[in-house]
């Protein structure tokens, strides 16, 4: 969905990248810090009901995860390390961001619908792990599972955006629901992969 928007992100990326290269900063350290910022935001903001600038912060720190990769083009860096490192971290921001949400719907018990918007957003979490686990262990067994309606960058627009609006006066039952369907979408896509994967599987051992 936000394809197109990556693609301009890594060109409007590419003079930054190419500054901190210069000044010896190298990919790893720009997704590391990254990392650990999305996730002290997530985890404080968040719960403390600082709503909407913590979802604007995390956001904004969503739109630069390209910079560690347009670094490692530009200087040649590309590899199956850095891959490994910007995969497994992006659980590490992407746990935290839903994990926040959980605990402002906590720790707010007396929020219309707290108790339904925690459980929508601790499904949020766990199939949201599920989507990138299913297409890596799909790679480790010769097939491919590109599929699905619930990519990454998809999963936290759709559910920031409404994070954010909330202290605009956005209804919270709006933001539950939103999660409730995002955590729907997220299962069709895990059952999407699997489904793809077992065709692909099933085709090549005829």
């Amino acid at each position: 969905m936000f394809g197109r928007l990556r693609a301009t992100m890594q060109r409007l990326f590419t003079p930054p990248a190419t500054v901190l290269i210069r000044w010896g900063v190298s990919p790893d350290a720009v997704t590391i810090t990254g990392t650990v910022l999305v996730t002290v935001i997530a985890l404080t903001l968040l719960p403390t009901g600082h709503l909407a600038l913590g979802a604007v912060l995390i956001g904004l720190f969503a739109l630069t995860d390209s910079l560690d990769g347009v670094m490692a083009r530009l200087s040649g860096r590309t590899g199956p390390w850095g891959a490994f490192l910007d995969s497994t971290l992006d659980r590490v921001s992407d746990g935290a961001v839903f994990a926040g949400i959980t605990l402002w719907f906590v720790l707010h018990p007396d929020e219309p619908w707290a108790l339904a918007g925690a459980t929508a957003a601790i499904a949020c979490l766990v199939l949201g792990s599920v989507v990138p686990y299913a297409r890596a262990r799909a790679e480790s067994v010769g097939a491919t599972a590109a599929v699905g309606i619930a990519e990454r960058t998809d999963r936290l627009v759709v559910a920031l955006l409404p994070t954010a609006l909330v202290p605009a006066g956005l209804p919270v039952p709006v933001l539950v629901v939103v999660l409730g369907l995002l955590a729907v979408a997220s299962l069709v896509t895990v059952a999407q992969r699997v489904a793809t994967v077992r065709r692909q599987l099933v085709t090549s051992e005829a």
